[in-house]
């Protein structure tokens, strides 16, 4: 079995290989070449902390296995850890041996992050040039420095629960060499993409805070009763997901359709639009929103992208499991 850690997982990864390996997973969930398993997801009743397992199979890339991990809100203030902490475990599909562990922490922030910006390659305007953000912590930056790669981007807005936390999107900005402005969130009207990336259990951004011909990626909600945007906001627009069945469980679009403003048979998968077989956006003036739930052949497909590059670079520590 081959070990790859969290320390060297930077060296070895990219923004666009991360962005490629989830962009043809996505293809492959929608070409029904690969599915994920059932997620479990658990409040521990300790350090406040949320804990599961997302897993799959990938027939086409042979990629099966899952990643086990979670959220201790505590982390930073009390151990100065990242809050988000997890590990992926990858196996053989012809036998069942396991062939790679793999630090977690930084793939789940690039695939994330690489999750909403497939999104706005493939349903953003191609003139859209203001850019928003609900949320400033850790993911954030991830976030930002993906999505700023798919448009020619000339303005960034930004809006956080926390306000003294902006300087971490700011200085992503800045380093684009793009102007920076902080909003109150009917300021987001402006953006002709706006992000979402928190952790609340109550919508900040509301319908009405939307213009049209938006794309919006929702990609903090991913457990029961989370909640980053106004149920009225997805009857507004055109729904994408990376997996239905979560999304309408797990993801941004289960309050919608609890209230009867979505049908399942409403939302689309992303990978739909990748291989064709979907439009995406009908009209320029069309909302589109990606529910982002996070899933986990995203994870096994950055993951093995890890594997190989460790490989290549003398990196990956062999050990007789």
């Amino acid at each position: 079995m081959l070990i790859v850690p969290e320390r060297d997982i930077a060296d070895l990864i990219t923004r666009k290989a991360a962005f490629d390996a989830v962009e043809k997973v996505f293809a492959a969930m929608a070409s029904g070449a690969a599915y994920n398993f059932p997620v479990v997801r658990e409040s521990l009743g300790h350090e406040d902390a949320l804990y599961g397992f997302k897993g799959g199979f990938d027939r086409a890339g042979l990629m099966l296995g899952l990643k086990a991990g979670g959220y201790w809100p505590n982390n930073l203030e009390k151990r100065g850890l990242i809050n988000h902490q997890s590990t992926v475990f990858l196996f053989d599909p012809d036998t069942g041996k396991p062939t790679a562990m793999v630090g977690g922490n930084l793939l789940t922030a690039l695939r994330t992050a690489a999750a909403s910006a497939v999104s706005i390659k493939h349903l953003a305007r191609p003139d859209a040039s203001v850019i928003g953000m609900i949320g400033a912590g850790h993911q954030a930056t991830f976030q930002l420095r993906a999505a700023l790669e798919q448009r020619p981007f000339k303005k960034v807005i930004g809006w956080n629960y926390h306000p003294e936390m902006l300087p971490n999107i700011e200085k992503i900005a800045a380093e684009a060499g793009l102007r920076f402005e902080a909003v109150d969130l009917p300021g987001m009207g402006e953006a002709d993409v706006i992000i979402s990336i928190t952790s609340a259990f109550a919508p900040s951004l509301m319908a009405d805070h939307v213009s049209s011909g938006t794309h919006i990626a929702c990609m903090g909600t991913d457990t029961k009763g989370k909640q980053e945007v106004e149920a009225a906001l997805l009857a507004r627009a055109r729904v994408f997901t990376d997996e239905v069945t979560q999304s309408i469980t797990i993801g941004e679009a289960q309050h919608a359709v609890a209230q009867g403003l979505l049908a399942e048979s409403d939302i689309v998968r992303l990978g739909s639009v990748i291989n064709g077989s979907d439009q995406g956006r009908t009209s320029d003036t069309q909302i589109t929103l990606f529910d982002g739930t996070g899933v986990g052949l995203q994870d096994l497909a950055v993951a093995a992208a890890v594997v190989d590059l460790a490989v290549e670079n003398g990196l990956a520590i062999e050990v007789d499991f």
